[in-house]
């Protein structure tokens, strides 16, 4: 068996989850509008440019969720997938996530986005496998700090390897799709690694190592 790994935002979607739950937050009062939309632009800005803390933009973005109960807040995710989600999945995703079912593919979904956004976007696309940077969860409540390794940079590597290593398959072939310069070093250790849309740093490191880029917006060919 093969696995086929996927980044999400950016790559299977056209647009960043993360960054559009901080805009929806904005929308429905939920956070001070003005002094949070300016740090989710500017950590988005970071993020982009490989810059970003992702221990400081963590608690940015996960604390939010310790003011409210669980219930509420998956109510509002639920809201939040159908009107800003389900219509950013890029036009070419489905295709390809058919391809490689039909080879006979697992399916991973690998992304920086916490947990609590990106699980219903995995169903969504009919993916059962996830691994995202995980929010801590204490007495049933979110408490704003993260649960183990983030994923992200070398860190999706590492967590990679421990998913790995409980799996009872053995993968022959590892693929993984991705359009940020942040996935370069799990790319790097991939057999076959495309980039997707890519920024200009993935996109120079992609031509100089001879691996395919793509597109999975706009018409696809048939």
């Amino acid at each position: 068996m093969n696995l086929a790994i996927f980044d999400l935002d950016n790559t299977l979607l056209a647009g960043d989850s993360d960054y559009l739950w901080g805009q929806f937050l904005v929308e429905q009062g939920l956070v001070d509008g003005s002094s949070y939309e300016e740090a989710n632009h500017r950590f988005y800005d970071q993020y982009k440019a490989g810059t970003l803390d992702i221990y400081e933009f963590c608690a940015f973005s996960m604390g939010p969720l310790t003011q409210y109960e669980p219930a509420q807040l998956y109510a509002w995710r639920a809201q939040f997938v159908r009107e800003k989600i389900e219509p950013i999945v890029a036009a070419g995703t489905p295709a390809l996530l058919e391809r490689h079912r039909a080879q006979g593919d697992r399916l991973l979904i690998m992304t920086a986005t916490n947990r609590f956004i990106t699980e219903p976007i995995a169903e969504l696309l009919n993916i059962g496998d996830l691994i995202a940077t995980d929010p801590e969860m204490k007495d049933g409540r979110y408490t704003g700090r993260v649960a183990g390794i983030p994923n992200f940079q070398d860190g999706k590597v590492q967590r990679l390897e421990l998913w790995r290593a409980e799996q009872t398959e053995k993968f022959a072939h590892t693929y993984f799709y991705s359009d940020s310069r942040n996935d370069i070093p799990l790319l790097l250790k991939a057999d076959t690694a495309v980039a997707v849309d890519a920024d200009e740093v993935l996109l120079a490191e992609a031509t100089k190592r001879g691996w395919p880029v793509i597109t999975l917006r706009g018409p696809q060919p048939d």
